[in-house]
């Protein structure tokens, strides 16, 4: 039995990418100090896979930034416009992640949506008609090198052909397979250069398999791969699939001359049906995931050895693999030093699990492992109780009734009686409900937390922040006004903390994008709330205006997959539970006079099942409803917001307008604004405020920008539905950039009150 990790975290024990990557973007280090740290963080990554006795260790799933973003640079995927600034090949990278405002230019980044089901980001390569796609790129080539030159045998990971043009976006008139020739082209000329390098393993990522695919989809996957694999003489072509299981296509997946197929067998609920039914060849190598790359929970050995010996059995040569990249866990529990051992027990990290596989290597190699006492206390740890039930929460959700699903009046009433109410001008301006979260609010809340200051003066510099925020909005000339969120850290961690059922960790960072690191909170057990969470904070900033102070929350579904999951009892029980506790916050900011509350459900969309047979009953059928569940009880006349992140929302919008929200906010300002078309063609009933300006990049929207995008959105919103605000929080921004974005936003917002007055008959 031999073991392989599909792809190991970036950003260091402790966020080095992040931090020398920052250092490199404010110009306080040069490009070659930011390329030794990199170089030194992987030499880290293959060193403790190889003395943890892997034996297939991945290279080139390093990235400074994405790794779709490498594979477009890889094959030449550069739009004009950035190539065009004429900076370095590292500036340009940047530029096409971050946009870029200088003296060479000003350009917005590229899109970015999330990464299939998970909480990642990639950013969206764009085809242009003159793109020529070819290998211009050495990344892949050079880690290898690199690692080799250090002992270290790896396999090289390039996204595959089939998902990046899956993933592409197509700005002229050409379409996908228009650039068929060329991309397998280019990737005939990447397995030349491997064949080059003499390396014996390519590890070609392909997870869009893994999604719905008709015939079309499957033809061109067969025309890609035919054409590409003769190309392979001594080096061993390994196909990786993760995220689920390769239904669609898995007969003819078999049957193609691949070395090696790697699928997932924990979020692939039909992989061991499809082996069972259709069987596996004996002249291919099965890379079995079965150690779960997505969650922080311990492996359960004795049904992972099971599944391990059943296919020993069948005759299928396997190699114990994760079942994603461990990019999505935590990196190590070593920092880990105020969970007790009796939590910490529970818990695998990537560094963990690249001990689960050694040791998983070791009992499948035992004629009697049930007797070794490595297994024996991993059971163990399974049949104990983890004492995470709470009675008091289990009877509260079984006397929910349908009624508690439902919100009345009607909306479309609701709405009339909102105008009126709250009095908006046209056009109503706010934000997404965080701002700049800058040194002097973390150096306050690190003192809180280490004892150097008394909870009495972490919240008194807390409302001083709130009051000169207030004065600020009000002077730029914001409508509907937030509060800040200077006492929050992480929006799900904040919440969590205030919440039953759930533990912290110091510093288990998992990268969302770029350089954003979050700290998911782990679900321990039953979820309630504690406490009051956010009405003193709101109600306090609401006494020191007479303009509309919003209530800022977290949605049930976000809380839930921003988090750790529970692996003992069903998502739709945890989020309903959650959803309970966040009804009560909402009754309580209601009755404290705060007039709109928006809960975010930033993540509603990423864990939509990527298959679509599923997704109402395996998810929107109690996400939806359970989102219902936290504003169903509140008056007509207050006013109920919801926010949502990068992400396709196009294919769900009856599901987004169900949620019966009054307003929504999502990002707009790096997509095509197709999802304005869909809201259209489904008569979407939600005021929508589609984000007028992309706050993951640094550069400042002029005014005359915004009002250009607030035109685009009007041919498709009627006027008495649109709000204007940014794509997301503001936490992660500078505050200068902030200002001067906020201040266009309100003039962009009143040039267009004046014009569509004077054109109003």
């Amino acid at each position: 039995m031999q073991t392989s990790v599909i792809g190991f975290p970036r950003i260091g024990t402790l966020r080095e990418l992040k931090f020398v990557s920052e250092k490199y973007f404010r110009k306080e280090i040069g490009e070659a100090e930011l390329l030794e740290a990199a170089k030194k963080l992987r030499r880290t990554h293959w060193s403790t896979q190889k003395n943890a006795g892997i034996d297939y260790i991945s290279s080139n799933d390093f990235s400074y930034y994405d790794m779709l973003l490498d594979t477009a640079a890889l094959f030449g995927i550069i739009p004009k416009r950035y190539q065009e600034l004429h900076l370095s090949k590292l500036d340009t990278y940047f530029a096409m992640a971050r946009g870029y405002q200088g003296a060479s230019g000003d350009v917005k980044a590229l899109a970015m949506k999330k990464w299939f089901n998970t909480n990642y980001h990639y950013i969206v390569p764009e085809l242009e008609d003159d793109t020529v796609i070819s290998l211009v790129g050495n990344k892949p080539f050079t880690e290898y090198a690199e690692a080799k030159a250090l002992g270290i045998e790896t396999k090289p990971v390039v996204i595959g052909a089939y998902t990046l043009l899956k993933l592409c976006r197509c700005t002229g008139k050409k379409k996908t397979e228009d650039y068929m020739d060329d991309i397998i082209r280019g990737y005939q000329e990447l397995i030349q250069k491997c064949e080059e390098y003499q390396i014996a393993w390519l590890q070609l990522d392909e997870p869009a398999l893994v999604q719905d695919m008709d015939r079309e989809d499957i033809a061109r996957f067969h025309t890609i791969y035919e054409a590409i694999l003769p190309s392979a003489k001594q080096c061993h072509v390994l196909l990786q699939t993760y995220f689920g299981d390769v239904r669609d296509i898995y007969q003819n997946l078999i049957k193609m001359p691949f070395t090696a197929i790697g699928l997932d067998f924990i979020e692939g609920k039909e992989t061991y049906h499809l082996i069972k039914k259709y069987g596996f060849p004996q002249d291919k190598i099965l890379f079995a995931g079965l150690v779960n790359g997505k969650n922080v929970w311990k492996n359960h050995y004795k049904n992972t050895l099971q599944t391990l010996d059943d296919l020993r059995r069948k005759g299928i040569r396997t190699v114990l693999s994760t079942s994603c990249s461990l990019l999505h866990v935590p990196y190590t529990l070593s920092h880990e030093k105020k969970l007790s051992a009796e939590y910490l027990s529970h818990f695998s990290f990537a560094e963990e699990k690249l001990a689960e596989l050694a040791e998983l290597k070791a009992l499948s190699e035992c004629s009697d492992y049930g007797g070794n006492a490595v297994y024996q206390n991993n059971e163990k740890l399974f049949l104990e109780s983890r004492n995470c039930e709470n009675a008091e929460v289990r009877k509260r959700l079984s006397l929910v009734t349908d009624s508690d699903y439902t919100r009345l009046p009607a909306r479309s009433e609701r709405q009339r009686l909102q105008k009126n109410v709250l009095a908006l001008p046209e056009f109503p301006t706010t934000t997404i409900g965080s701002f700049p979260q800058t040194p002097d609010v973390k150096a306050n809340r690190s003192a809180c937390r280490r004892g150097e200051i008394s909870e009495k003066e972490y919240v008194e510099f807390n409302r001083k922040k709130i009051a000169e925020c207030v004065v600020w909005q009000e002077e730029i000339g914001l409508d509907v006004l937030v509060h800040g969120e200077y006492e929050r850290n992480d929006m799900v961690e904040y919440f969590g903390e205030a919440l039953g059922g759930f533990l912290f960790t110091e510093k288990a960072w998992v990268q969302s994008y770029g350089t954003r690191c979050v700290k998911p909170p782990i679900i321990w057990g039953d979820v309630y709330r504690k406490k009051p969470i956010t009405v003193e904070w709101s109600v306090y900033a609401q006494s020191l205006t007479s303009k509309i102070m919003k209530g800022m929350l977290t949605g049930p579904v976000t809380i839930l997959n921003w988090s750790f999951p529970r692996e003992d009892i069903s998502i739709k029980e945890s989020i309903s539970q959650i959803a309970l506790a966040i009804r009560e916050e909402v009754l309580d900011l209601e009755k404290n006079g705060i007039r709109i509350i928006q809960i975010d459900e930033a993540a509603l969309r990423e864990k939509l099942p990527l298959r679509k047979s599923d997704w109402q009953k395996a998810y929107l059928d109690f996400a939806i409803p359970a989102f219902r569940l936290t504003h169903s009880g509140v008056k007509p006349e207050t006013q109920i917001h919801t926010h949502m992140c990068y992400s396709e929302f196009t294919d769900i919008i009856p599901a987004i307008d169900a949620m019966d929200a009054d307003v929504i906010t999502f990002e707009a300002s790096r997509s095509d604004l197709q999802i304005l078309d869909s809201l259209r063609e489904h008569a979407f009933e939600t005021e929508v405020g589609p984000g007028v300006y992309d706050i993951h990049s640094p550069r400042v929207p002029s005014v005359e920008e915004i009002v250009a995008a607030l035109q685009v959105m009007l041919t498709k919103i009627d006027r008495e539905k649109l709000w204007v605000n940014p794509d997301c929080g503001l936490k992660t921004r500078a505050m200068p950039e902030t200002d001067a974005s906020l201040r266009n936003l309100v003039k962009a917002a009143k040039q267009i009150r004046k014009k569509t007055q004077i054109c109003k008959p």
